[in-house]
């Protein structure tokens, strides 16, 4: 079996060296960087060749590419680079593996035509100034040979184990039985679906009930077809830390299989967790773990993959091993594993890595979604940008002189339009150009002065950089999928003209997903409310084949009462006639039958008001809360309540850490108390999403849309706590008179009883 690997694949896994070096440097824009490849070509003479594709074998590694140029005349082969600044701040380690091409390439085209010699050159073109810098060297035919080998050699032993890795793993999936040898109710269905679309491709959106098994009833079906499908990878993508626990315990249940696949599982963590020195810059200078990175990497790579689980505590004791960073370790071992479990940031946001990597590699991956009703609401954030102009004041305080006057510019700008704001919100149909242009010009003169002069991590320039290139990003893709808005900030109200916040605000994020989906051979979403599917392929942007599975229910009527409180409001006007109803039906439910309760409040305000109630009117009735910006120790304290002997109530705001992805079955949780519809609220931004969607869907569709849907979705997830087997047995109040509409009863799951 041959092993095919890319020539710049190959040289950045055996030529970098050096320390690891993370400063940000301008790089050229995919299309400078064409234009400056053809500048170069277009100055080269007549018999100039371009594209050159090239390939050659060593063993059983056969490497291929394209030598950016060859000059016949002056038997020259060019490898052109592109950059901005000045040529020194191309990274050493970068050098090594341009250089390590050129040479590469060099061997492929002396063999390729007989030649016996041949002059290598490293053509470094300034995307800017046009400059050309021309670094030659000359070899002959036997010593690129010998370069090439010595690459491949030390490849190949790397390959031959992936190999013989890839093999072993295919061959224990086909073998590899279900690890409960039953499949629970629905969960046998779930997975059908889920292995015809990893092996036919496309996509399936799988609405499935909480407590059946969703995770290990789509993990199991998709690794089974990775032989057949040829899958390299697949990637488990979640919103909550909950998910990602779920997933990584599944794949550690596969594993522990007696004819075990040895999958190796890795375990994205955020670079401020993963950090050892957050307070140094990502450099040698600066971080003892950058210094010499690249050097100590391969013995770390490989002692790494020595551990089947490459979480966060794995990967740490061997980066504190071979003294590199974990978490640049843990990007390196993303190309190395076969699942990779992480944050849905890391395969659709607009720079996300995994995606990145899957379009380099050309790698054929699975993508499952976990709990995709939030694919929604965080996509919208992942291609949102704002601009706050107190943040253009602090990077103007700290601008060196040169970039001063762009940034003042761009002040005037932002200052004329604010000038014209008749309110403190205010969406407008297109984004001013004389402010985009004012952007657009900052950010150029940054971008320039950064190539020459390099901005510390910290500097509020760089921090005010990298959010305008991401606001202009989104600014020059403007259509009816987003809106433009300008808020006042309140904090300078008193000012002659007051500083505001501009937004590019993402309403349907569908137009940036389609391509994510797109470039996965195969994408399974899956969620305990993903209902109406209408809404969710609109939103999504999945595409028209894309299948859907509505999955039965496990449970029966009987094991969850659901009933209606129709004579309580809890909108906002109603709050204060609202909170002695609700918590007297606590406490009569709670004398009733005795246990663990959950109850949701639309806000920390009103849970703060209800609970203090409660204490006041039925102290005997044990309750504790939710707090703002709970830390994951006060989290776990929270859920340590509900033991299977503990009594008691635990209020908590709807749509927040509890909602979902909580697992507290049996006694240790019998009932819930939802005092919302979980309506998001009406203010300016929500209604011009609304006309937003009335645009894009219709004005009979802009109010669910926008409001009705994604408050239900909320409503069923957190009743959803309640019942996770099928020998749970509770209750579910749902508070508030708007449940007694057919349309609001028509988006509660169809096996509930409502009484």
């Amino acid at each position: 079996m041959k092993y095919t690997v890319a020539v710049r694949a190959l040289c950045e896994f055996t030529a970098r060296a050096g320390d690891l070096d993370s400063r940000f440097t301008p790089a050229p824009s995919g299309l400078e960087g064409m234009a400056g490849h053809v500048a170069v070509a277009g100055r080269r003479g007549p018999g100039y060749e371009t594209e050159v594709a090239l390939s050659g074998q060593h063993e059983n590694l056969l490497v291929r590419g394209r030598a950016d140029g060859y000059d016949p005349a002056a038997n020259q082969l060019e490898e052109i680079k592109t950059y901005r600044g000045r040529l020194d701040g191309v990274r050493e380690n970068h050098r090594a593996a341009h250089w390590a091409q050129a040479r590469v390439y060099g061997h492929l085209l002396c063999q390729a035509r007989g030649l016996t010699q041949l002059r290598v050159a490293l053509v470094y073109f300034n995307v800017v100034t046009e400059e050309e810098t021309v670094l030659t060297e000359t070899h002959d035919a036997a010593a690129l040979a010998a370069f090439f080998q010595e690459q491949c050699g030390r490849f190949l032993a790397w390959a031959t184990a992936e190999l013989a890795h890839r093999q072993a793993r295919d061959a224990a999936l086909e073998a590899l039985a279900f690890p409960y040898g039953a499949f629970r109710s629905g969960q046998r269905e779930l997975a059908v679906a889920a292995y015809r679309t990893a092996r036919d491709g496309g996509c399936l959106m799988a609405q499935a009930p909480t407590g059946i098994g969703k995770t290990l009833g789509t993990i199991f079906p998709l690794l089974k077809a990775c032989p057949g499908s040829g899958l390299d990878k697949i990637f488990f993508l979640a919103a909550k830390g909950p998910g990602r626990a779920l997933a990584l315990e599944a794949l550690e249940t596969v594993n522990a299989q007696p004819a075990a696949p040895c999958l190796r599982v890795l375990d994205l963590q955020a670079r401020d967790k993963a950090c050892v020195h957050p307070d140094k810059d990502c450099h040698g200078e600066s971080c003892p773990l950058a210094q010499g990175f690249y050097d100590r990497l391969p013995p770390a790579r490989e002692a790494a993959l020595q551990h089947v689980r490459l979480d966060a505590a794995a990967l740490r004791r061997t980066a504190d091993e071979h003294q590199v960073c974990p978490y640049y370790l843990s990007q390196e071992m993303a190309r190395w594993s076969d699942v990779v479990v992480g944050d849905y940031n890391y395969y659709y946001d607009a720079t996300a890595m995994l995606h990145g990597l899957t379009q380099a590699h050309q790698w054929k991956v699975a993508v499952l979604v976990d709990e995709a009703h939030n694919l929604v609401d965080r996509a919208r954030r992942m291609y949102t940008g704002e601009l706050d102009q107190t943040a253009l004041a602090a990077a103007r305080y700290a601008a060196p002189k040169p970039l001063k006057k762009a940034l003042d510019g761009l002040n005037r700008s932002w200052n004329a339009l604010n000038k014209k704001q008749a309110q403190a919100y205010q969406a407008y149909d297109e984004a001013p150009a004389g402010v985009l242009a004012a952007v657009q010009k900052a950010v150029a003169a940054i971008t320039d002065h950064m190539g020459l002069s390099p901005l510390p991590q910290d500097d509020p320039v760089l921090a005010f950089y990298f959010e305008a290139l991401h606001f202009m990003r989104l600014a020059e893709q403007f259509g009816p999928h987003a809106l433009f808005d300008v808020t006042l900030n309140a904090a300078g109200a008193g000012a002659k003209t007051p500083p505001s916040t501009l937004c590019v605000r993402n309403v349907i994020p569908a137009s940036y997903l389609a391509g994510r989906y797109a470039g996965a051979h195969a994408t399974v979403l899956f969620s305990g409310t993903f209902s109406p599917q209408q809404f969710y392929r609109d939103t999504l942007g999945l595409p028209p084949a894309a299948a859907w599975i509505d999955v039965d229910a496990p449970f029966q009527a009987e094991q969850l009462a659901v009933r209606v409180v129709g004579n309580v409001s809890t909108r906002f006007r109603d709050r204060e006639r609202s909170l002695a109803p609700i918590v007297d039906l606590i406490a009569r439910q709670y004398a009733e039958r005795p246990g663990n309760y959950l109850g949701f409040l639309s806000s920390f305000d009103y849970l703060r008001r209800v609970s203090d109630l409660m204490r006041e009117r039925h102290p005997d009735v044990p309750i504790w809360m939710q707090t703002p910006g709970m830390d994951e120790a006060g989290r776990a304290g929270f859920l340590a309540r509900f033991s299977e002997t503990g009594q008691g109530v635990g209020f908590a705001v709807l749509g927040g850490a509890f909602s979902e992805g909580v697992d507290l079955p049996g006694r240790r949780l019998i009932g819930a108390f939802i005092a919302t519809l979980g309506l998001p609220q009406v203010n300016a931004v929500n209604e011009h999403i609304k006309r937003a969607m009335d645009r894009r869907y219709g004005e009979e569709n802009g109010y669910d849309y926008t409001y009705l849907y994604p408050g239900m979705q909320k409503v069923v997830q957190a009743a959803g706590r309640v019942i996770r087997t099928e020998q749970d047995v509770g209750t579910v109040h749902l508070i508030d008179d708007r449940y007694r509409r057919a349309k609001v009863r028509g988006l509660l799951p169809g096996w509930w009883r409502v009484e």
